[in-house]
């Protein structure tokens, strides 16, 4: 190993390449290298892996960290236990991943059918109530057969660009919004709230190809109260899956928040998808051609019960709001504290629209900047912090440790993206390391959007949401901080958003 790092850093030398991320990054995988290799020949079991007692945890989440600390506690982890531990969240026995390696270890056994997380709450909810599970909560075959019909439009590349006309519709009126609210100095007070709403109504778009007033000067009264459902829901999970199914009965609040979110989100969208499926049926009984390209209309010519279509609309419509808020946030809130970074992302914008001020799919492409900020922003402020796996096919072996199946496995991102080991002072806003060539990271370092088949379904759409919306807004404005505003750290919140407003000015160009 001492002579593999000495010639790694004599070559790093000579090509005048920086070589400490790359190094530290050598040393920690020649040594998952000797762990799996000594793990063949004695693999130890759950029983020899560090962790806190439960009392411990419960102490570290509720009393002294809370549960919006919950990424921060990845970071302690590693630093008390190493890149494995396990841990108990009230029934639920976790353990915990928070290396590249370890991790890639963990996808690469995860199986025909991967598993995310038990969300045994939304579960519980869905039996409850009759409903079908979709994308998020479905398993096996049930779920296999949906991703395959859902991939043919959200995954493939051409597929998704042909939303770009119907995003960049909502993008105006973002950017008319913003005007809008612009107080004196440009200031636009709490800009999440705002991109909340623009991330609903660009997925409301391309589920319903119809509007749901995200973006009007006053919000209609339904979709405003589908806005909280989705925030408390996020809330409740935590609290309702760290409970036993028995503390219900004893402390009913929770769970009955939790139910009345999701009761009133599944009526939110039923009646959007049953007003423009009428619509089209009306077509279709007039002999119009109906060439419906928004996904409730795919899905319900594809013969799924709608039962099915249902709940899978209902998750994918909550599914992508958080991500375009949270990064739409974090990026303009970087940029206007980095104006360097900012000039020169509004310089490629403007080279590659050569006069025009609409981005469209195929300029993205040519905006390598662009790409690289908002993977820098992800790394920074992952919207999923932790993922997780449950191995269900067989026990699995995990950095020398044998995982029995049905083990949940928590995949600590945070940590991995923040590991001063692989990332060259990780903890600043540098979009430019996802551009350099000689900046080696391992490829599970930062992935903010999954790997392989349990991958996030809906990050192409995600993405192009961002890039056209990030785009426009450089070409009309100058982004600059709040200037009585401080600085603002990331919660958890189920997902990781901002712990306090972000306030920005947005200064006519």
């Amino acid at each position: 190993m001492t002579c593999v790092r000495r010639m790694l850093q004599h070559a790093l030398k000579v090509s005048g390449r920086s070589a400490s991320p790359l190094v530290k990054w050598v040393e920690r995988w020649a040594e998952s290298a000797s762990d799996l290799k000594r793990g063949e020949q004695a693999v130890k079991t759950l029983r020899d892996m560090p962790g806190p007692s439960a009392a411990g945890f419960a102490w570290d989440l509720f009393a002294r960290r809370g549960l919006s600390r919950l990424h921060e506690l990845q970071l302690e982890g590693v630093q008390r236990y190493g890149p494995m531990w396990k841990a108990s969240f009230g029934p639920i026995l976790t353990v915990h991943v928070a290396e590249p390696a370890l991790i890639e270890q963990v996808l690469r056994q995860e199986g025909q059918h991967p598993m995310r997380s038990d969300l045994s709450s939304w579960k519980d909810y869905r039996k409850l109530r009759g409903h079908s599970c979709g994308l998020l909560t479905s398993e096996r075959e049930e779920w296999q057969a949906v991703r395959s019909l859902l991939g043919k439009h959200m995954l493939r590349p051409k597929a998704v660009e042909a939303y770009d006309k119907t995003l960049n519709s909502v993008v105006e009126d973002l950017i008319a919004k913003l005007r809008m609210r612009r107080q004196p100095q440009g200031l636009v007070t709490d800009v999440s709230s705002e991109f909340y709403r623009f991330g609903l109504e660009g997925i409301s778009s391309v589920l319903f190809e119809s509007r749901i007033g995200c973006m009007d000067a006053v919000v209609p009264a339904e979709t405003e109260r589908f806005i909280q459902s989705i925030n408390t829901m996020f809330v409740m999970t935590l609290l309702t899956m760290a409970m036993p199914r028995w503390l219900h009965q004893l402390f009913p609040k929770p769970w009955n928040t939790f139910c009345q979110c999701w009761d009133y989100m599944f009526d939110f969208a039923k009646g959007h998808i049953d007003q423009r499926l009428n619509e089209e049926a009306k077509k279709v009984a007039r002999g119009e051609k109906v060439e419906g390209r928004y996904l409730t209309y795919f899905l319900s010519q594809k013969g799924l019960p709608m039962k099915t279509v249902y709940s899978n609309i209902t998750e994918l419509l909550l599914a992508g709001v958080d991500t375009i808020s949270s990064t739409m946030s974090w990026s303009l809130y970087e940029l206007s504290r980095h104006p360097g970074v900012q000039a020169a992302l509004r310089e490629e914008v403007l080279t590659v629209l050569n006069g025009r001020r609409v981005a469209e799919a195929a300029d993205v492409a040519r905006m390598p900047l662009m790409k690289a900020t908002v993977k820098e922003v992800l790394r920074l402020y992952p919207v999923i912090p932790a993922n997780a796996r449950v191995i269900t096919g067989k026990d699995i072996q995990v950095g020398g440790y044998l995982i029995p199946k049905k083990t949940l496995i928590t995949l600590c991102h945070f940590a991995t993206s923040r590991d001063p080991a692989i990332f060259l002072n990780p903890d600043e806003f540098k979009p430019q390391r996802w551009l350099d060539r000689d900046q080696g990271h391992h490829p599970y370092a930062s992935v903010p959007f999954g790997v392989g088949k349990r991958s996030c379904i809906g990050r192409r759409i995600a993405e192009l949401e961002l890039y056209l919306a990030l785009a426009r807004i450089l070409v009309e404005f100058e982004v600059k901080p709040d200037p009585e505003g401080c600085a603002v750290k990331p919660m958890t919140r189920t997902l990781l958003v901002p712990e306090s407003v972000i306030s920005l000015q947005f200064i006519e160009r």
